[in-house]
């Protein structure tokens, strides 16, 4: 079986402490959270769903269970780990089977599943001791998937965005996500690459994207701001300060605007000598 090995061992444990606490935060207001967060494109379940070897799927992160209804609908049988208790509940009252803990701590109980996917949250987990546990409970020829949802708004857009945010938040990284040129995430696929390469157990990480867009009106954008993680634990007169000016740039641009998606994901299959 796979191992981390010795010199991460300590990082493996110091290195999610201080994301960890931002990541229960989303489950302050769950409802908001399944309402308001994009879905996944039909496409990427489809690919992953047809290249993992079999229907059992374990979702790390499940949230409120957002990718894991869209797998389930698949025809997949969908148990999640999630690490936050409040997003479990409102899972669990949805017909999801949903534990409660970290990934990394989490017991499989000889319990083995075709993929181990993960939405949204892979950067939560500590890369190598998220796949080592990982190919611990795949199959062989079981599948890695993680994912994440990449927002593009028009350069306008964009630019009207980041003024608020360098007004209200001055020197924060929402102050400079819209204009960097940069998606945001390829670092944090890099590391998910660099995790399962350390491990040993996969073949070599695939990097698949799916490109798709969404609309907004100004109430749905301002829906969906607070349940990201540049917001979820702002004071409430901040969070209505960036909300009044980011409804504002979006009333001066019509009340509306398009986001183009991209869905990056980072994949391997676990090789039959793990």
């Amino acid at each position: 079986m796979p191992t981390i090995p010795p010199e991460r061992a300590h990082s493996s444990e110091l290195k999610p402490h201080q994301a960890r606490r931002i990541a229960e935060s989303f489950g302050s207001d769950p409802a908001r959270y399944d309402r308001a967060r994009p879905r996944y494109p039909d496409a990427m379940v489809e690919r992953i769903v047809a290249e993992s070897p079999g229907p059992d799927f374990l979702d790390v992160g499940i949230g409120t269970g957002i990718a894991a209804r869209q797998f389930q609908a698949a025809g997949c049988g969908v148990l999640g780990v999630e690490v936050d208790a409040r997003m479990a509940g409102w899972a669990r009252e949805r017909g999801l089977e949903v534990e409660v803990a970290a990934f990394e701590a989490w017991a499989p109980a000889g319990r083995a599943f075709d993929a181990v996917v993960s939405g949204q949250t892979w950067h939560w987990v500590d890369p190598v001791a998220g796949a080592a546990k990982a190919a611990e409970v795949l199959r062989p020829g079981g599948r890695l998937a993680v994912f994440w949802n990449v927002g593009h708004p028009p350069p306008d857009v964009a630019e009207a965005f980041s003024a608020v945010y360098r007004r209200v938040m001055p020197g924060s990284l929402a102050s400079r996500q819209w204009t960097t040129g940069s998606d945001g995430y390829s670092v944090l696929c890099a590391g998910a690459a660099d995790g399962i390469r350390e491990v040993g157990a996969f073949g070599e990480p695939e990097q698949w994207r799916f490109d798709w867009e969404r609309s907004y009106s100004r109430d749905e954008w301002l829906d969906q701001l607070p349940t990201t993680g540049g917001h979820t634990r702002l004071s409430p007169a901040r969070l209505e300060e960036v909300l009044a000016g980011v409804g504002a740039a979006v009333d001066a641009v019509g009340g509306g605007f398009t986001m183009r998606y991209t869905t990056a994901v980072v994949t391997a299959a676990r090789t039959d000598a793990a």
